[in-house]
């Protein structure tokens, strides 16, 4: 099958209790396993790890896609500068759709984390 390309494949090993309780609660939901699993990796809370190692992924993360956007800004600015060929602009609107999505995602990632830590930062009523 060529020219055929499948959406990549996530996995991981849960302990035979941690299979029964993904399981039990499959069944409960009424969904099927694809997105019962799609949406609790989604919608789910973030359980926050404060430690070095973690924040540091996300700010590394961050920063590559912030050198991103600035090489792209680059790009165009000196794509205007010269002749417009149809065949640049369709690689400049995949390109901006690509960081686009990825922005989106890492935007959705953090807000989530930080409502998830909120708990941190916020004074307690009493």
């Amino acid at each position: 099958m060529s020219n055929v390309h499948k959406n990549q494949t996530i996995s991981f090993r849960p302990s035979p209790y941690e299979r029964k309780e993904i399981e039990a609660r499959i069944k409960a939901s009424g969904l099927s396993k694809k997105i019962f699993y799609t949406r609790s990796c989604l919608y789910d809370r973030i359980c926050v790890v404060g430690k070095k190692e973690t924040v540091l992924p996300l700010v590394a993360e961050v920063e590559l896609l912030y050198h991103r956007l600035l090489d792209l800004e680059q790009n165009i600015f000196s794509f205007n500068s010269q002749e417009i060929i149809p065949k640049d602009v369709a690689l400049f609107h995949d390109e901006i759709n690509e960081l686009q999505e990825d922005f989106t995602a890492m935007l959705k990632a953090l807000i989530s984390l930080l409502d998830s830590a909120k708990y941190l930062w916020e004074s307690k009523e009493m």
